[in-house]
């Protein structure tokens, strides 16, 4: 029971530099706020910026990713889970979604799950951050 926990804590703790697909165009003001947000670990602010947006722009990946991030560093897990699955949804290649669920799935105790989310980043992207990433979260879990 204290692995679950320290998992969590670590994940929490974790530098606020939030991951998503941004493939150098340029960020819509809302998103670049939002990201700015989060960089300075203000979540509860980034969260109305990010539903605003979301609600504006349902096929935001982007968006849809870093409210599921900003809600899960507030502990609020099932709905996190939901956007995740929103930005997946929309995007099924979104290596910043895959990492965060996958680390989501790990908070809840579904190591296979992260592990599925694993092996999908290693298809799409290798050896890219974000695998490594998530690859560092499931082996402190272990």
């Amino acid at each position: 029971m204290l692995r679950p926990l320290l998992l969590a804590a670590l994940v929490l703790a974790a530098p606020a530099f939030a991951m998503d697909n941004d493939d150098d165009e340029p960020a819509a003001p809302d998103l670049a706020s939002a990201r700015s947000l989060i960089d300075t670990g203000d979540f509860a602010a980034a969260v109305p910026v990010l539903e605003t947006l979301a609600a504006s722009d349902p096929g935001n990946a982007d968006a849809a990713n870093l409210l599921g991030y900003s809600l899960r560093n507030l502990g609020r897990l099932d709905e996190a889970g939901l956007w995740y699955a929103r930005a997946l949804d929309t995007d099924p290649g979104h290596l910043g979604a895959l990492e965060y669920q996958g680390e989501l799935f790990l908070m809840q105790g579904d190591r296979a799950a992260a592990q599925a989310n694993l092996d999908r980043l290693t298809e799409l992207c290798g050896t890219c951050e974000e695998r490594e990433d998530l690859a560092a979260a499931i082996a402190a879990g272990s």
